[in-house]
């Protein structure tokens, strides 16, 4: 079939497409400059629309009963609060020490270790075949636990500034791309199964697979498009920031991958696991620092994206060697030793 078709192909090109996506992101937004400014507020809004309907056909396929026993999984959701509000914050103080001497930009790079992941993360899960389920309540457990982390975590890190939280924006950003999606999902789920029964909803499957992948480069696209000016004119800070961006995302995908199979954690629930550990919420990290430091503070969070989508995507393109590594038998301990 046609979205057959088109669902391998854009999986087999998936980085190429990204890619693309940046480039012409930049090309066009560059040159736009002072029409993005200007309309700053209508490209947030299409970047939110663009995560809506990414996560919006992933939620059609998701079963209530699965979500609850999702939320029931204490140790994949212990491993995700762990690595994002432990390990995030003391290897990002690590890095921030050894590669960032200005102390805004360290602070802004600290901050976005310390925010909850992204909604994106259960984008890249869907995509990979991972647990929704669990990447879903993942996603709701951090934001609600990241109401005293981040204040917490920035208290140490930025000793007397008292870090004021959007807490708006955050519930907005919840309702809009987390829970609105998820009720839209549910509804079109009953919906569809009332009226053209199981079969037909399987059969839906490569249809939602492309949109939601098509709508993942719209936001790469936005992503470049609006921050373009700033990623051309600041290029020696995005270069400085190269480095502990992606040492941070590279040893937290490894060690992540290499603890979960320790741990006995299968394939679908890995991804969901690592995707939300790895993937930051820039837009709250952006929000927080322009609220209560300045510009300069929300450099890192702006430049992360670029970092993030690349090496996330790389991931996501080693789906299949990781299907192989995770459903490998390990050894027994008397074997090890």
């Amino acid at each position: 079939m046609a979205w057959e078709r088109a669902q391998q192909h854009l999986s087999r090109w998936l980085i190429a497409y990204a890619l693309v996506s940046m480039g012409l992101g930049l090309a066009i937004g560059y040159p736009w400059a002072p029409w993005t400014e200007a309309h700053a507020g209508s490209i947030k809004n299409l970047t939110t629309a663009a995560v809506f309907l990414i996560i919006y056909p992933m939620m059609v396929n998701i079963r209530l009963d699965a979500l609850a026993k999702a939320g029931r999984n204490l140790k994949g959701l212990a491993l995700a609060v762990g690595y994002n509000f432990v390990w995030a914050p003391l290897l990002g103080f690590v890095l921030a020490r050894s590669f960032l001497h200005d102390p805004m930009l360290a602070l802004g790079f600290l901050l976005v270790m310390v925010v909850p992941c992204s909604s994106m993360s259960i984008a890249y899960t869907g995509l990979a075949e991972g647990a929704i389920e669990l990447a879903t309540v993942v996603v709701a457990v951090s934001f609600v636990l990241a109401i005293a982390a981040v204040p917490l975590w920035m208290t140490v890190f930025a000793a007397n500034y008292q870090v004021p939280i959007p807490l708006h924006d955050m519930l907005v950003s919840i309702l809009t791309v987390l829970i609105a999606p998820m009720i839209l999902g549910y509804l079109t789920r009953r919906l569809v199964i009332r009226t053209l029964g199981e079969g037909r909803l399987q059969g839906l499957q490569p249809v939602l697979s492309s949109a939601s992948m098509l709508a993942m480069f719209a936001i790469v696209f936005l992503i470049f498009f609006a921050k373009a000016d700033m990623i051309v004119a600041k290029w020696s800070t995005v270069l400085l920031l190269l480095v502990p961006n992606a040492l941070f995302i590279g040893l937290t995908l490894v060690g992540a991958t290499w603890l979960d199979r320790r741990l006995g954690i299968d394939y679908r629930e890995h991804m969901a696991v690592v995707f939300a550990s790895t993937g930051k919420n820039n837009g709250t990290a952006i929000a927080i620092a322009t609220m209560a430091f300045s510009p300069m503070v929300a450099i890192p969070a702006a430049t992360m994206p670029i970092f993030q989508v690349m090496l996330l995507v790389l991931y996501l393109r080693a789906a299949g060697w990781l299907r192989g590594y995770f459903g490998r038998p390990r050894r027994s301990p008397a074997t090890t030793a």
